[in-house]
This record gives C-alpha cells, structure tokens and sequence, in this order.
C-alpha cells in the first residue's frame, strides 16, 4: 500500500517528457499574433495603438517562455487595443490555466467561443480550463467537440487526460484515453496513460496489457522505457525499474520522471549514505529537479533522500517546495511532520500532523460518497498508509 500511495504522488506529472499541463507554453499552441498562419482569427479593430500591440508581442513571448503570470498583466494591457484580439485572448486564457485560475480562463475561452472562434484549440483549452473548475459534464463536452474537429491529434487526448490526472478524476481520464486509442490505436502513449488510470483505480491486471503494449509499439522510445520503467516499479520489481530506467536515461531520455523512477527505485532498494547507489539516486534526483522545479513529485522524493542523508534544511525546502505546489498532497505534510520533528521544532511538526489528519479525513468522506466506480481508485491510494511513505534507512 505504502508502495501504491508513493506511485500516486509519483505519477500526478505524468507527462513531464513529452511534456504536457503543467508546462502549458510547451503545448506550442499559444498565438503568434504576427504569424502568417495565425491570422485566421483575427478580428477588425480600431487602428491598434503600438503600444498595446508591444504589450501583445511581450506578453505573447512570456508565454511560450511558460513565464505565465509575468505574462498576464501584458495580455490584460493589450485587450481591447490590438488588431488581433484572439491572439491576446488565447494566451491570456493560457496563461490563465497555466497560473491555474481555471474560472478566468473559462470566460475569456467561452467568450473567443461564442464569437465564433469555434475551433479545437480553443475546445481542446476550454475542456482543461472546466476540468480544472471542477466541471468535468462541461470539460467532456468541449472536448468531444474539439475530436470532432481533430479526431487524429494525439495532443488533444493527452492534455486533457493530464488534466483529469492532476485534479485526480480518473474515472473521466479513462474515458478520455479510451476515446483516443478508438481514433488513434496504435498510439503508444495512450497505451501508456490508459495503463497509469487502470492501475490508480486499482485495476493493474488490466492496466499491465497497456504497459507492455505501448512497450511493444515504442520498444526504444522514451515512452518504452518510461512504460518498463513503471510497470516494474508498479509490481515491486524494483532491481528491473532500476534497470529500465539506467537504460533509459543512458539513451538520451532524461526527463524528470525517469530520473524521479531511478532515484525512487534506488531508495526502496535499499540505498543508504555512503554507497554509490545513494549518490546516483541523488544525483538523479537534483536533475529532475532541475529540469522541472514545478514537479511535486520530484521535489517529494529529493526531500525524502535528504531526510536520509540527515540535510534537514535542504530536505525542508524541497518539500515546502512541493506543499506550495500542491498543498493538498498528504505524503509532503507527512515527510514535512518527520523534517520538522527532526529540527527540533515540535511546533511545526504538530501543524503539519494536523493538517494530514484533516487531508485523510476529507479523503475519508470523499470515498465515502464517492460514485461505484471511482471507489476503488481511492481505496487503492492507502490513506492510512501516507506516514510511512518515507523508506526508514535511519
């Protein structure tokens, strides 16, 4: 269970190698308001002030740079100024959901909607935005109409699906990827997030069909040994995960996950201070992070090796780090009650117990109410197991 629960934490940033969500500028779809092939949405306007459109092009800039709330009060300058006002409100509401204020992004995306900027950009931008507003009926609408459009862009299913990953709603991802493997099956990726939701909603014997099929149609691709790397760790093969990881990186795929996999895998093998596996796991790990600073789970798992290793402080700020980034994560308040007993401030250790208690009840009673079929993905996340996720290498 200890096992499981660390898999959930681990897999929230499923995509951070193809990479997807939580770097929203990497999505290449933000608006290039002087781009040739991106003037189909412009609208007339008074003559545009130079000013406003020096606002559009930095702001525009600082979104593809992923610098989205920098970005914000430029688009905000510019609206209403510039001769292409769906370039201004396209990344606007990007960088709206990339900041993660999911209601604003909702309007500005519905208004480009209903001013007949009906295409599967914005779609495929709204059914993120009304997932992250806790409106998936609304979410499942704009996406299936965003398919319609582009039923062949594999893109459009991945987003979404990281989306329903990271407000943990793994009963519609499932049915998100399903679309996609309808439309695309031989889709390595889909196999591959198809495996990640089975598996979290405890049906691993389904899900492990997946993994190995998207092992078979990718065998030497980042995503073959992303799905070897996960489905061994998955079953507790943890000397195999080591490997498919090692042969992984080795061929040029370091992004985060894999490196968050090996320096994990190192851990529960058993890597202590001093030994050569522990400095590779570390090593590892300062990589994933910093490649992806934003990554919870990466931050989690560098803050847990420091807590072996005994850099308290360091161990401290990277799971601050991580609390910061998703504040109701119960294995960083858990870890962060261990850190702080350990700097000898009871104070904090006791709010961070408190606030763990209050996460474990909320997720109590969200079982409890939970629909049939989402019951078994919170049943199989191990609430009761959240203190011991920390390997005890002491």
């Amino acid at each position: 269970m200890a096992l499981r629960a660390t898999i959930v934490a681990l897999w929230i940033v499923l995509w951070a190698r193809f990479p997807i969500q939580a770097q929203f500028a990497r999505q290449q779809v933000s608006i290039n308001p002087t781009h040739p092939a991106q003037q189909q949405g412009r609208e007339p306007t008074q003559k545009a002030l130079p000013d406003a459109e020096s606002e559009l092009q930095t702001g525009t800039t600082l979104t593809r740079h992923g610098s989205f709330a920098e970005a914000i009060p430029h688009l905000l300058a510019a609206r209403g100024r510039v001769s292409n006002e769906y370039a201004g409100e396209f990344n606007l509401a990007l960088c709206y959901v990339g900041t993660g204020q999911f209601l604003q992004a909702v309007r500005v995306l519905s208004s480009l909607r209903d001013r007949g900027h009906d295409n599967a950009d914005v779609y495929n931008l709204l059914a993120q935005a009304q997932i992250g507003n806790a409106q998936p009926r609304e979410a499942w609408a704009s996406f299936q109409k965003a398919v319609l459009l582009t039923p062949q862009n594999e893109k459009l299913y991945l987003f979404l699906a990281d989306a329903c990953m990271e407000q943990k709603d793994d009963a519609l991802g499932l049915k998100v990827v399903n679309l996609g493997i309808q439309n695309l099956p031989r889709s390595a990726r889909l196999y591959y997030e198809r495996a990640v939701f089975l598996s979290q909603l405890d049906q691993f014997d389904r899900g492990k069909a997946d993994f190995e099929l998207a092992r078979k149609l990718a065998p030497d691709s980042d995503i073959g040994y992303l799905a070897a790397a996960h489905e061994e760790f998955l079953q507790g093969n943890i000397r195999e995960a080591i490997q498919a990881a090692r042969e992984g990186i080795r061929q040029g795929y370091q992004n985060s996950v894999l490196l968050t996999i090996l320096g994990e895998a190192l851990m529960r093998a058993g890597a202590v201070p001093g030994q050569p596996e522990f400095g590779e796991a570390e090593m590892a790990l300062q990589r994933a992070v910093a490649e992806r600073p934003g990554d919870p789970s990466s931050q989690v798992a560098l803050g847990k090796l420091d807590l072996v290793g005994d850099k308290i402080e360091d161990a401290i700020a990277h799971l601050e780090k991580a609390r910061q980034i998703e504040p109701g994560n119960a294995s960083v308040c858990a870890n962060l009650a261990k850190a702080y007993q350990r700097r000898g401030d009871p104070q904090r250790a006791q709010e961070m117990l408190g606030i763990l208690a209050h996460l474990n009840e909320a997720k109590a009673e969200r079982i409890r109410t939970a629909p049939g079929d989402r019951k078994t993905g919170y049943a199989g996340s191990g609430i009761e197991q959240e203190a011991e996720d920390e390997p005890s290498h002491q």
